[in-house]
């Protein structure tokens, strides 16, 4: 190739660059800010002209296209690795993510990977937005600062350099079947999701507690019954894909992580599901079938948002020294939250149970009796967690050291009445 009257190697070139770009990467994962800075400094001395810019960008191009295959080797999904770079990186280099992984992509026939991957990326807004002659960090280049895009460049290849691997919840890229993805989501009824979702929407922005509760619960008892009506169906259907146990990966963060990470487990409980957090990198894997998974993660984001919602209005806290004990507060009062909630929640699904049972009895040949249907379900939820961790452990929940906490969060918990039948008493 031909630069400025100049006979080039692109090859030898981008390899170069690659070079340069490693040596920012490192010193920025080891976290020496001196070495960093000069590393990008020759970057931005040795990309001066258009040519040499077209090669660091395919450069970094490379380098994320390799690491992005060891991920996925490693089981990691899109959302996976926006939540990874998250925790410690912001917005530009989750763009430059989003661009890479999107890239990544275009290399397998569409209908070989899982259409939740595709999903995903829509979710997070990543696209093909640049020419095909273009690398998308040269063409981010034509209108962001040079500088910052050779920065988030280093620092976004050192954060997702050394990614372990994880729980295997899907087909990888070029693996996937292509009637996979339908069989997945036929026993979720979107009429219902969406009935469920408007219900919580009110329950989070009224400013009365009857009124959520009736909302609240009213969105428990729907999900519930769907949840039971896809249990009846998967039983008739003999080897039905959508009958099975999967996995998805919710993300759980600071603050009060694990007081969260406690609702989530209840909520699942009650749900038939199972949780396994892993908190380093900022998630909860959560096993269960489809439709339960979805009230898991539906009620979930609800309950969390009122009880934020609560927990904030009641203000700071401090001690007879002055001193404060917000932080206290606030944890005890949502652990409390959470446990209260598991036991409403577990009353209203018993409660459901009861009254789909009674109902199905009373329909002539219906083939199957509902708890023990239940508790199959619950067992095979039970067995995928073992065969998925193996070795795995558990811990104490969050200590509470705040009574006043406490007693508020149970009493918020006993406010957002989830029976949808009886009035709480307390």
């Amino acid at each position: 190739m031909t630069a400025f009257g100049i006979e080039r190697d692109l090859e030898q070139d981008v390899r170069r660059m690659a070079d340069l770009t490693m040596a920012a990467a490192s010193a920025w994962s080891d976290g020496d800010t001196r070495r960093s800075k000069r590393a990008v400094g020759g970057i931005i001395g040795a990309t001066t002209s258009p040519y040499d810019r077209a090669a660091f960008g395919w450069a970094v191009t490379s380098i994320l296209h390799e690491r992005l295959s060891i991920a996925w080797e490693g089981y990691w999904q899109p959302v996976d690795m926006d939540r990874l770079v998250a925790r410690t990186l912001k917005r530009p280099e989750r763009d430059l993510l989003g661009d890479a992984m999107v890239h990544h992509l275009t290399q397998f026939a569409p209908s070989t990977v899982d259409p939740e991957w595709r999903e995903q990326l829509e979710a997070l807004g990543a696209r093909v937005w640049w020419p095909a002659h273009q690398s998308y960090l040269e063409a981010r280049g034509e209108d962001e600062d040079w500088h910052a895009l050779v920065t988030s460049s280093a620092r976004l290849i050192a954060t997702i350099w050394h990614v372990p691997q994880i729980e295997r919840i899907g087909p990888r890229p070029g693996e996937a079947a292509p009637e996979s993805g339908s069989a997945r989501v036929r026993d979720v009824d979107p009429r219902i999701l969406e009935r469920v979702r408007r219900l919580l929407a009110k329950a989070e922005s009224t400013t009365y507690e009857a009124e959520a509760d009736t909302f609240t619960a009213g969105a428990q008892s729907l999900m519930a019954r769907h949840s039971i009506d896809a249990a009846v169906l998967a039983a008739t259907e003999a080897g039905s894909a959508a009958s099975g146990p999967g996995a998805r990966r919710l993300g759980v963060d600071n603050p009060y992580e694990m007081q969260k990470v406690v609702l989530l487990d209840k909520v699942a409980d009650a749900n038939r599901c199972r949780t396994v957090w892993s908190r380093d990198l900022g998630f909860v894997t959560l096993i269960g079938h489809r439709e339960d998974q979805v009230a898991v993660e539906t009620l979930f984001t609800s309950l969390l948002i009122q009880a934020t919602s609560t927990m904030t209005k009641q203000g700071s806290r401090t001690d007879r020294a002055g001193r404060s004990r917000t932080t206290a507060f606030r944890r005890s009062f949502l652990a409390a939250y959470a446990v209260r909630i598991g036991e409403r929640l577990r009353e209203a699904t018993e409660s459901e149970v009861r009254t789909m049972s009674e109902e199905l009895g009373a329909t002539a040949g219906n083939g199957r009796e509902l708890v023990p249907l239940l508790e199959e379900r619950r067992a095979a939820v039970d067995d995928a967690v073992d065969e998925m961790f193996p070795a795995l452990t558990t811990r104490r929940g969050p200590s509470v050291t705040d009574a006043e906490g406490w007693d508020s969060g149970t009493a918020a918990a006993d406010r957002a009445s989830l029976s949808g039948a009886e009035a709480v008493e307390g």
